[in-house]
């Protein structure tokens, strides 16, 4: 270890004055000096001298971090013994009140410098546990907090063999690691193997573990007098796996005040048993059907730009100020209930060289952005996300409530269109490869815009207002279009439109450069290539998107439509089910219905449909529990509903419910994304609701479809709120269904509301919706109020 110190100017002049040593200084990432520098200052005003130490390299990366402090010294804060040894020596010196560190990687050697010195300080052995994921793992299971399964493996068998013995999905990550580096999903043992390959040191031990299905949250705070006092919860938005890339934080997190108090008070246990008790922490956590499941424990401030976001919430607020107070036995005066709020949200453009950026500089001009940069400019690469340092740029902004802290965010990054070109592989159109008997593809375009809405779509857990329209196009060499995919992606559901535009931009220009599927075998062959992107944990909504290009290139150039290139049946007149979001008036002209049901007033809802005309189709979305089935049963069975669509998530009260309405059709819809689903819910229920989305394409969708049939189960084709090309899309399968809900185009666009429509097959390719005499839809001819 080399230990070379230097001076700056601003050196405070008083002899024996109080001092901070900030381990680690800040990283080369702006965020981490931006961290650095506010802990600098406020130690500077509260009158301490400070000194800054970090490795050599890095200090010459964060000249900002060095110019903020009194003095700097080249120390080497991966070796602790050695930095504590520095320190002993520094003060013989030099005085030091105060140890702190900013940064993950230092963590270790804080602590063991400030036990050295005999200042406040975590304990060296309580940091190394949190810091080595499974032994946190091992120590919060002992002590009685719920944690997922989880295994140290050196190598792949052993990884196989936790997967075989445990039940997925899971997660693969390093032991030690922060930013969601090497961090990845895996769905079943094919996933594996590229979950290992990403790694950042292959030849050391990682750790598997099962996945936690439940919504995320941090908690943050400071230890006061050794006791961890919470300061806020944070809601956490990350990209869809199979990476966990963090692309946004809303705080405080909008939660009931049980809630709240359930998660802080497991965490303040938590951070007890682990030996904790000096500094700031970040405790990442779930928040599950059974409770709260603790994630990983941080000895430090969130990122995400959480730093800045918290004084927003409490004006004046100085984090580190409130350590340094506590380190020097100073009174800690504690915020109480946070009077604002605030979001982040990083941008997720598509990959590719950057030709050009638009909307950037109205953002930075917005009055409610507490801060926001962009790290790239043309001419720069933009890789797709892997990890956090992958991301391009943040804007975090301030409102008055979470929810409207959460949307300016969404908006303002929406409203940045980012143009990109494929990176050059070995070609001028940056695809290699691209031969076969037709006209190779050029090259991959994708967009994305939002949408809102032409009215709010409310269902039980949530209200959506708008959607990420995303589009997929193969271009020849000459720009001309070969195949389109579009598909609307809607956050409440988890598919984030700038991340399902980043992957299916990279698979689809995998799939170009190995050249498209042609020949006789092409269905074959693009299914197996879709199998293999899933396997690989490529999104549904990625992987449809990238399907309904390629099937469409591929039928425009046998001249025919999708579903005679796939050998199905015409899908003829369809008829819709007419769904009727929570809140809005029930028709009575007779038209089929589908009630949205799952909220408290169900019981009132029920009641008001008696006597409707048109047949009941009820759609609960998230299930009744046994108590309000038993509550809402009578009103049920005398409304006798032709189809009564995921009533429950408990098999046995299924078939209970199923037993009480002998004349309706059970079908499962929530989480049916698979063959092994759909075999599952004709099982329980009798039958599946099929949503390409949700599947990933046409052609696993035709599967589960036909497994269904085979089993004697009845079918239903559903939909999210989509635009009519997507619709068109899934229509194709009308023909192999009994019921038909696909009329989630209505609240997309302007296509008239109607009871029916069909497909024109004119032109070769995907078909369009026909609304009568056989013409497609034009925009304008009416709209859903």
């Amino acid at each position: 270890m080399t230990a070379e110190s230097t001076t700056s100017a601003t050196e405070c002049s008083t002899p024996g004055a109080r001092s901070l040593l900030l381990i680690g200084g800040g990283g080369a990432m702006t965020l981490s000096v931006d961290v650095a520098v506010e802990a600098l200052q406020q130690a500077r005003s509260r009158g301490l001298r400070t000194h800054v130490t970090n490795q050599a390299d890095t200090l010459k990366a964060t000249r900002a971090v060095g110019e903020s402090a009194d003095a700097v010294s080249a120390v080497d804060f991966e070796d602790p013994a050695g930095t504590a040894g520095w320190a002993l020596r520094l003060s013989k010196d030099e005085r030091v009140d105060v140890v702190f560190g900013v940064r993950e990687m230092a963590q270790q050697a804080v602590a063991e410098t400030a036990l050295a010195l005999g200042l406040p300080g975590n304990p060296p052995e309580a940091v190394r546990r949190v810091r080595t994921k499974d032994e946190c793992r091992a120590a919060l299971a002992a002590a009685g907090f719920r944690q997922p399964a989880a295994a140290v493996c050196d190598g792949e068998d052993e990884a196989r063999s936790f997967l075989a013995r445990t039940t997925g999905p899971w997660v693969v990550k390093p032991r030690d690691g922060s930013d969601s580096e090497g961090v990845r999903k895996v769905t079943g043992p094919d996933g594996l193997r590229p979950a290992l390959a990403e790694l950042p040191d292959p030849h050391v031990p990682f750790l598997v573990e099962e996945f936690v299905e439940g919504d995320e949250f941090s908690v943050e705070g400071v230890f006061i007098g050794g006791r961890p006092r919470v300061l806020a919860v944070t809601a956490k938005e990350k990209l869809p796996p199979p990476y966990f890339v963090e692309i946004g934080h809303v705080v405080p997190a909008p939660l009931t005040e049980d809630a709240r108090e359930e998660i802080g008070e497991g965490v303040r246990a938590a951070l007890t048993a682990l030996g904790l008790r000096f500094g700031l922490f970040h405790v990442e956590l779930w928040l599950t059907r059974d409770g709260v499941v603790l994630g990983e424990v941080h000895a430090r401030i969130g990122g995400g730009w959480i730093h800045r976001m918290l004084p927003h919430l409490w004006p004046g607020l100085e984090l580190y100020g409130m350590v340094y107070d506590d380190a020097l036995g100073r009174v800690v005066d504690l915020p109480g209930r946070p009077i604002r709020a605030a979001a982040s949200r990083y941008f997720a453009p598509p990959p590719g060289r950057l030709v050009g950026v638009d909307g950037w500089e109205a953002v930075r001009r917005h009055p409610a952005v507490l801060h926001t940069e962009l790290l790239v400019s043309p001419g720069d690469v933009i890789h797709p996300y892997r990890s956090g340092e992958d991301r391009v740029g943040v804007v975090v902004v301030g409102a008055a409530t979470p929810q409207e802290a959460r949307a300016l965010a969404r908006e303002l990054v929406g409203s940045v269109r980012f143009v990109t070109e494929p990176v050059e592989v070995g070609g001028p159109a940056g695809l290699a490869g691209t031969t076969g008997p037709s006209e190779p593809v050029g090259r991959v375009a994708v967009t994305r815009e939002s949408r809102p809405l032409t009215s709010s779509f409310r269902i039980s857990h949530m209200t959506i207002e708008t959607v990420d329209i995303v589009r997929l196009r193969f271009l020849d060499a000459a720009g001309e279009v070969q195949g389109e995919g579009e598909i609307a992606a809607d956050l409440g559901y988890g598919q984030d439109g700038s991340a399902v535009a980043a992957q299916a931009a990279e698979l689809a220009r995998e799939l170009a450069a190995d050249g498209l599927a042609d020949g006789p075998d092409q269905v074959a062959r693009l299914t197996g290539r879709l199998e293999r992107a899933a396997a690989g944990g490529v999104g549904a909504p990625a992987r449809m998107l990238v399907e309904m290009a390629a099937l469409d290139r591929a039928a425009r150039l046998a001249g025919l439509p999708v579903w005679r290139l796939l050998g199905l049946p015409g899908a003829g007149r369809i008829d819709l089910l007419h769904t009727v979001p929570i809140g809005e008036e029930v028709p009575a002209d007779g038209r089929p219905l589908k009630i949205k049901l799952g909220r408290a007033d169900d019981a009132d809802v029920l009641r008001s449909l008696a006597g409707a005309p048109g047949p009941l189709i009820l759609d609960v979305n998230r299930g009744w529990d046994r108590a309000t089935w038993e509550l809402l049963r009578p009103l049920v069975t005398a409304l006798a509903p032709v189809v009564l669509e995921d009533p429950a998530r408990d098999p046995e009260l299924i078939a209970e419910i199923r037993a009480a309405l002998p004349g309706t059709t059970v079908v499962l819809d929530e989480g049916v994304a698979s063959v092994e689903d759909a075999e599952h819910a004709v099982g329980t229920a009798g039958g599946v609701n099929v949503k390409l989305m949700r599947f990933g394409g046409l052609l696993p969708a035709l599967t589960a479809l036909t497994r269904a049939a085979e089993l004697g189960g009845a079918r239903m084709l559903g939909c999210f709120l989509e635009p009519p090309r997507a619709i068109a899309y899934a229509a194709q399968l009308a023909g192999l269904c009994d019921w038909t809900d696909l009329d989630g185009h209505f609240w997309v666009s302007d296509d008239p509301v109607v009871q029916t429509y069909r497909l024109d097959s004119s032109a070769p390719g995907i078909p369009r919706i026909s609304y009568g005499h056989g013409t497609p839809a034009t925009v304008g001819e009416g709209r859903r109020s």
